[in-house]
């Protein structure tokens, strides 16, 4: 007798990478989901990997740094998401870069920038990435800050499988 798998919730890891002039580092992604978005580096946290090294290895896989995980800064959780009406949770924690010589990926990434708190809101980044961008940075005004989830199929770091 064959059973119908339970749903999983899915769930991934951002580094809001910080430097010691207040920059944080934002990514433009070359493939989906984001394509042609800047966020901040991350994914998912494969089964039995803890937190911090799925975040520690995704750090190093899409930018080629070494980081030191701070804190907690929010989490964003996506409902009923594509067709297949997945769950996600996506961590997004606060770091400090220990290297700073940038290696991207050029299978995910395009670019990566260290940018001043005061060009964050000019910038195309997805709803999750302006809601912790906003936590980070309260005294910015966000002209195209919208509540989360307005476009959340497009908001799920490290899933091509809903483009």
């Amino acid at each position: 007798m064959q059973t119908a798998l339970q749903k999983q919730i899915k769930t991934s890891v951002v580094a809001c990478i910080m430097d010691e002039k207040q920059r944080i580092l934002l990514t433009r992604r070359s493939i989906p989901p984001f394509f042609g978005q800047w966020v901040m580096p991350g994914g998912k946290i494969d089964h039995g990997e803890s937190i911090e090294c799925a975040l520690l290895r995704e750090v190093k896989e899409e930018v080629g740094l070494q980081v030191k995980i701070d804190q907690l800064v929010d989490i964003y959780e996506h409902l009923a998401i594509g067709h297949e009406k997945d769950h996600y949770i996506i961590l997004y924690y606060r770091a400090k870069a220990l290297t700073f010589e940038l290696k991207l990926n050029p299978d995910e990434l395009s670019e990566a920038i260290w940018f001043s708190h005061h060009q964050l809101p000019t910038l195309n980044v997805p709803p999750g990435c302006r809601q912790v961008l906003a936590h980070l940075f309260p005294e910015l005004i966000w002209p195209r800050l919208k509540p989360p989830g307005d476009n959340a199929d497009c908001e799920i770091p490290g899933d091509n499988s809903l483009h």
